[in-house]
């Protein structure tokens, strides 16, 4: 099978668009060709072996299986990071907020302690992994309540050569959550956790539904706002003087999260759209 014969038989699935990038994002990094070895030729001089990985390829993108999952790996950020239908796939707007709190941070290191960071459900761990790579005071914590979350981070922690304390923590259990407070407080708190109502389900692609995990995605449609009520919560209770609650969001609930944060404690919330122009992340100061 060929480049061309690939894309073509993933636009069953896919508009052109898509599928061409997929196809290239196979070749790339699973046979190592680039665009410019596709031109030339090279898709047609694969092994036998080769060409019946890229059968099984084939057949799983075909129904409709994220590439991501299929490949095993996502790119976030400039970083590769491993991935499993246990975690979210990275999202390119995830990293905008961890831009965001970069710009923030770089430039405030205080003299004699580092920079505190807790990742609230911290799935494949891309957060948390960026900021200790990107922070150089960095002390990172990040927490999940899937063990199969906990076992991908770990592997991200070291493929993107970082320390991260990971651990099992279930936000919602609030007496857990109470014990887990760190004696020295907090400098930032960041979280990505599951924000889409039930109700939204038909709106969603079919291979967000199928294949990634429900447990990371989904809220009680009367009660949206669940995990960053409790977090914020708790936030308001762990957080230095001068710390900040990072939230990204739902954009359907920006007013009810605005009056949340701020009934819990936040005299200011700033909004920040997503490069889709969605109103996606909020920062919280006390």
């Amino acid at each position: 099978m060929t480049y061309n014969e690939l894309w073509r038989q993933l636009t069953q699935v896919y508009d052109d668009y898509e599928a061409k990038a997929i196809a290239r994002m196979v070749y790339e990094v699973r046979f190592g060709l680039m665009p410019s070895d596709l031109f030339i030729g090279k898709d047609t001089q694969l092994s036998t072996d080769d060409q019946k990985l890229l059968a099984e390829i084939t057949q799983r993108l075909l129904t409709g299986e994220p590439v991501q999952y299929v490949l095993g790996e996502a790119e976030f950020g400039g970083r590769t990071f491993h991935v499993e239908p246990g975690v979210l796939i990275p999202r390119p707007e995830t990293y905008e907020l961890c831009q965001w709190i970069m710009e923030e941070r770089r430039g405030k290191k205080e003299e004699g302690r580092n920079t505190s960071i807790l990742d609230i459900g911290t799935g494949s761990g891309c957060i948390a992994c960026t900021l200790a790579a990107e922070l150089a005071d960095a002390e990172v914590t990040a927490w999940d309540i899937s063990d199969d979350a906990l076992r991908i981070a770990t592997e991200n922690a070291k493929r993107t050569n970082v320390h991260v304390s990971f651990k099992k923590v279930d936000v919602l259990n609030t007496s857990l959550l109470n014990r887990e407070r760190p004696a020295t407080g907090l400098d930032i708190i960041v979280s990505n956790p599951p924000y889409i109502c039930n109700k939204e389900r038909a709106t969603m692609e079919c291979n967000v539904l199928e294949h990634e995990p429900e447990l990371a995605l989904f809220v009680p449609d009367d009660d949206p706002l669940l995990f960053y009520r409790t977090i914020a919560r708790f936030a308001a209770k762990t957080l230095n003087p001068g710390g900040v609650l990072y939230f990204e969001i739902n954009p359907l609930h920006v007013s009810e999260m605005q009056q949340m944060l701020s009934e819990e404690g936040f005299s200011h919330t700033e909004i920040r759209n997503d490069q889709f122009g969605k109103q996606r992340f909020t920062k919280s100061c006390l």
